[in-house]
């Protein structure tokens, strides 16, 4: 079963990754970077069994970042008339560099030994959110609540400055 979603996962994060460069609409790149992320997360929760780093992707990429994307297309107003074609020596180099890393990536898991046993051995918990909270709130409770305080004090000095230039108009 897990092999299932392994390959629908990978099917959907290399498909929507190709569909991010081939298509020539920003907007719909930037929606199937979404699947994308989320293809990801799922790769993350279900077979690494890292739920936080999934939900942490899923939370800042395909969240935050993704809709300041969408933000500045839209603020760009890119048409189609504005659109200059690339020259055909930039596709040249990029098909070459692209080829490239997939060199080095093919070279890199050449050379790479699994050592699945000591891993599931020493790693049966590592990623959930359980063992997080309980390291997070058990070892580092002061930093944790110092980072927290500095989120906060960072929050009220922008509201500070926003109404501060606020008055002045």
């Amino acid at each position: 079963m897990d092999q299932l979603f392994f390959l629908i996962l990978s099917v959907l994060a290399i498909g929507g990754a190709l569909s991010v460069i081939l298509t020539p609409n920003p907007v719909y790149s930037v929606l199937f970077l979404v699947l994308t992320f989320f293809s990801i997360a799922g790769h993350y929760a279900l077979i690494l069994g890292a739920q936080f780093v999934a939900i942490v992707n899923i939370i800042v990429y395909a969240g935050a970042i993704l809709v300041l994307f969408l933000f500045v297309i839209m603020l760009l107003n890119l048409n189609k008339s504005e659109q200059y074609k690339k020259p055909f020596s930039s596709k040249i180099v990029g098909i070459v560099c692209g080829g490239l890393f997939v060199l080095s990536l093919l070279a890199a898991m050449a050379g790479y030994q699994s050592n699945e046993e000591m891993i599931k051995a020493s790693s049966a918990d590592i990623g959930t959110v359980q063992v997080l909270g309980k390291v997070l709130f058990n070892e580092f409770v002061l930093p944790f609540e110092v980072c927290s305080v500095l989120f906060l004090s960072a929050m009220i000095g922008a509201i500070m400055l926003g109404k501060k230039n606020l008055k002045d108009h």
